[in-house]
Order: structure tokens, then sequence, then C-alpha cells
């Protein structure tokens, strides 16, 4: 019997990570484009000032919907074809905004470069299936961190761009760096050889967006239709019956876009709802400070600093997000990333707090903006550790898919949010409104606020997991007792581990996946480097393996129902396997 694998011939190389963490730079350069532009969109594309955050908003709500939609896709098809498709989209949208100053087509354009937001959950998910267990945790944090870190870079780029050239010219340097990150991940990226059972739940996507848009719509125009006005509670209530629906939708599907299961577990809920929190206030300070720093000191609170200026001094808030990875190895190795979490919200509260008092002077920017990026930082690169510790490895992908749309959901809330509150609070001067002090502290008022809620979320994640160290004996120790256990059994899958020049691999994990895509059994070599895997029924499965200095195996297996195990040797990495 013969078994096949789609395993890359060649393991990852160290070019991976950069490369993938480059790709959400793109996604955050993508995302921040136009805040150093935000106060003139209204004159730019002749509108008024609600309808103008919506050249914001849709790049948010769009990549909220994208990011599931990208990650199922990534797990049924390949995520590393996925992630050029996200790349490839964002590239048509920039394009599309380039050529165009009006409002429609400049949201259509924006819309599609939303779609990039996906390559977040699907870089994560590459590194996942790739690398070896001690790289995971700083390679996460940094890709995790790499939004803020293209923001930080772009930020003062983005301004230099805008106010030397027409504005345009900077959708055109977007598509640039897209398509350089689509050669890269050609070039060093190999597919991940895992591969989620079932299809597309083309339905609970349908569903999704729609549910998303119909609530942020009001949020965002509700000023304008009256809060009590028909419209606006009618399409509250609309998004919530569609969102109703939907989830019930999804708890039905044996394939569902999200699954929604996932989510009952405290690690795994506690963890999302700290995510929309954190979401809301990564967002605020970056429309708030850029506008802040570039008002006149005509209007007596105004700064008056230039669009480079500005970007200059709002660039320390992305730039401190990526400093913190190391130390969030660091801490989350000696005290797990709960308390990192915890820590992080506890420096954004007091980066939002000294914020409402330090907004007479640029350099009182500067201070706010490395303070928030330091707890935004260790609170991004908290999140997918949390969900990897939560979840099976089968479910990594579609768990930190959802982990990312909960991050994208804050964004765009809190997008709609504080531009619906900036626009409700200014003032017209000389036909053109402009935002008020009273508008800015309200907004931090919001995110200090979000923070305080999402640090009670953290404080209720479960027991955060011991130290590395312990946590890797006692997991040998549970191993060896279900490795033992699993001898006993004969109905299932046995055989060998063995490297690439044949000799055993010992202390391999084998993981069996079912046609779901979900983990139906795990176990680890022994020294001779054989397994047993007990199956829960007879059929279709997928057993995974890796092991330290090794690339990943998947091969595919079917379990007739035979009284004895099915022999089936495993050679790492990626090799034919005769059994």
């Amino acid at each position: 019997m013969t078994h096949t694998t789609d395993q890359p011939s060649r393991r990852a190389g160290g070019a991976v990570v950069p490369v993938l963490a480059f790709a959400g730079i793109v996604v955050a350069v993508m995302q921040t484009l136009l805040v150093p532009v935000i106060k003139d969109l209204p004159q730019l594309l002749g509108t008024a000032p609600s309808n103008a955050t919506w050249v914001l908003t849709s790049t948010l709500l769009s990549g909220a919907v994208a990011t599931p939609i990208m990650g199922r896709l990534g797990d049924l098809y390949g995520k590393r074809r996925m992630l050029i498709l996200s790349l490839a989209v964002m590239v048509v949208g920039a394009l599309v905004s380039a050529l165009t100053s009006d409002l429609l087509t400049m949201i259509a354009g924006r819309t599609l470069q939303g779609f990039a937001m996906g390559a977040i959950p699907l870089g994560i998910g590459l590194m996942r299936d790739m690398l070896p267990r001690e790289r995971l945790g700083s390679a996460m944090a940094l890709m995790s961190s790499s939004i803020g870190v293209g923001g930080g870079l772009a930020l003062p780029a983005a301004a230099l761009v805008a106010q030397h050239t027409d504005w345009h010219v900077l959708f055109y340097g977007a598509a640039g760096l897209g398509v350089l990150s689509i050669a890269l991940t050609l070039l060093t990226v190999p597919e991940s050889p895992m591969r989620a059972k079932g299809s597309f739940d083309l339905l609970g996507a349908l569903g999704l967006s729609a549910g998303l848009v119909l609530f942020l719509l009001p949020i965002t125009k509700g000023s304008d239709w009256g809060w009590t006005s028909g419209t606006t509670l009618g399409l509250f209530a609309a998004a919530a019956v569609v969102l109703l629906l939907w989830g019930v939708l999804e708890l039905r599907l044996a394939a569902p876009l999200v699954d929604l299961r996932t989510t009952a577990r405290p690690a795994v809920l506690f963890t999302n709802l700290a995510s929309i929190m954190v979401g809301v206030s990564f967002y605020v300070v970056s429309l708030v400070l850029p506008q802040l720093l570039q008002l006149p000191k005509a209007t007596g609170y105004g700064l008056g600093q230039s669009m480079v200026s500005a970007g200059l001094l709002v660039a320390p808030l992305g730039l401190t997000m990526m400093l913190t990875a190391p130390v969030y190895a660091r801490l989350s190795a000696r005290y797990g990333p709960k308390v990192t979490l915890i820590l992080g919200m506890l420096v954004i509260a007091i980066g939002y707090g000294a914020g409402l008092g330090l907004m007479s002077a640029p350099w009182q920017s500067l201070v706010i903006a490395v303070i928030l990026g330091a707890g935004i930082g260790l609170a991004y690169s908290s999140l997918p550790a949390l969900i990897v510790g939560a979840v099976p490895a089968s479910e990594t992908g579609a768990a930190n898919g959802l982990n990312t749309l909960m991050r994208s959901i804050g964004t765009s809330v809190s997008s709609a949010v504080i531009g619906m509150v900036l626009a409700n609070t200014a003032h017209t001067v000389g036909g053109v409104a402009v935002p008020t002090m009273h508008g800015f502290r309200v907004s931090f008022l919001i995110a200090t606020a979000a923070v305080a809620v999402g640090l009670l979320f953290a404080v209720l994640l479960p027991r955060a997991p011991r130290p590395a160290r312990h946590v890797q004996l006692r997991a040998s120790s549970e191993e060896d007792a279900a490795l033992e256990r699993a001898e006993e059994v004969l109905r299932g899958f046995r055989g060998r581990i063995l490297g690439a020049d044949g000799t055993p691999v010992a202390r391999a994990k084998v993981t069996l996946i079912d046609r779901r895509g979900r983990q139906a059994g795990a176990t680890v070599s022994a020294e001779d480097g054989s397994y047993t895997l007990a199956v829960p029924t007879q059929g279709a499965y997928v057993l995974a393996a890796r092991a330290f200095g090794h690339g990943p195996l998947a091969s595919s297996a079917t379990h007739h129902g035979e009284d004895r195990a099915v022999e089936l040797d495993l050679s790492l990495p990626g090799e034919t396997v005769t059994a």
C-alpha cells in the first residue's frame, strides 16, 4: 500500500519568517496609507466627513470578512496559494484607487485592498505548519506585531509622499509593495502540506458580510439619520437577525466558515473578546494623533505640525511594537501569555490615561505613541500564543483566523465610532469641518473604556500554563503515558517514524486528522521510532508528523475497520512512504 504526501520537497528556510512578516507589514501599510490625509479626505473626494470615513472603514470591514474566508480557503486549498491571492487582490484594489477621485470607486478599491488582511492568519498558519516548536513563539509574535511595524513605517513615508506629490501616488506605492511581497513569497515560502477536508461555506461568507455591513453602516450614519430614526434602528435590528441566523447556520454545518464551537472554550472565548478591545484601542490612536498634530495652532489646541513631522512623531507607535516582540518572547516563556496580555493591557490603559492630559505639545504625542506601542505590541503578541495553546493542531488555522476576525471587528468598530464622534463634535470653519479637542478627548475615553473591558476579559482567562520548561516536561510524561495506552490498541495505525536517511526518529509528534480536518488522536514516537494510534471509526485520515530537525509531513491513509492495526511508516521529510 503506497501513500504519497504533498509535503514540499524543501524545508522552511531562514527567509520564511521575515518574508511572511513582510507580508504582514504590507497589509499594515495598506491599512494606514490614508492616515496622514484623513483630515483632507472630505475635500479631496468632495463629500461629507461621515461619508469619507467609509474610505477607511470599508478596508477594515472587508478585512474582517476576508480573514475567515481566506483562512478557510487556505485550510482547503493551500495557505501559500491563498496568501498570494490575498496580496494580488490588494494590488488590484490599490490600482483601482490610484486611478480615481470618485467616492464610490475609491471605496470599491479600498474594499478590495482589505482582502490583504487574510495574510496575517495565513502567515501564522504557515509558520505553525513548518517551524519547529522552539522557533514558533517568537515567529508568531513577529507576525502578529507586523501590523504595528508596518503602520509605524508607513505613516512618515505616506506623509512624505502626500505632502510632496499627488496623494494617488500612495496607492501606486502600496501596489508595488504588494507585487514585491508576492514575488518574495513565491521564491522563499514552500506550500504547507496540511489540508482540511470539506467544502467552502459560501452562505456563511455572505451572511457574515451582510451582518457586519448592517451593523457598521448605522454606526457611521446614525448621527446624520438620527439615532432613534426608523432607518438606524431597523438596520441594527436587521444586523442582529442576520448575525443570529448566521450563527445558527454555522453551528449546523459540518465544515463552517467560522467554527463557533471552538469559541465556547473559555480560553478561546475570553481571548477573542479581549482581541476586539485591543483592536479598538489600536486604531483610536492612529486616527486621533495625526489629526491633532496637523491642526493649525490658530485653533488654540492644534499642534501645527507638517504631514511628515506628524508621521514621524506617530511612527514610534509601530516601531515600539516591533521592539516588544523579543521582550514578549522572554516574558511569555517565564510567566505565560496570559500575564503578558494583562501587562500589555495595563500599559495601554496608562498610555491613554496619560494621553488625556498630554495633548498640548508635539513631544507629548511622541511619549503617548511609545507607551501605547509597547502595550499594544505585548497584547498583540500574546493573542496567537493563547489561541494556539487552547486548540488542537488541526484547528489552529481556523482559530487564529477567528481571532484575527475579532481584532478586525474591533478596528472596524473603532474606525466607525471614532469617525462618527469626530464628525459629530467638529466645528465648521469656512465650510470645512475641523475636529475639536472635545472630540479627541472623547475618543481617548472610549479607548480607555475598551481597554478596561479588555483587561477584565484577560483576567478571566483560565490559569496560564507554567513556564515553557515545566510545560514541556509535563507534556512529555503525559505523552509517554498516552503512548503506553495506545500500544495496547490494535485497531488503528502503527509503524515507525524515519528520517530521510532511514534512521528512526524518536519523540516525533504524530497527529491523526479526520476527514473534517479535526484532530482525532495524537501521540509521540518511541525511542525506536515506533508509534501506535487508535482510530475512532473506519474511514479516510491524514497522519501528520513533525520532529525537531526535520521537515513536517502529512500522509493520507485509510482504515477499513480491520481488527488489526494498519502498518504505515512515515518518512521525514516528505518522501514517498511504502507500507
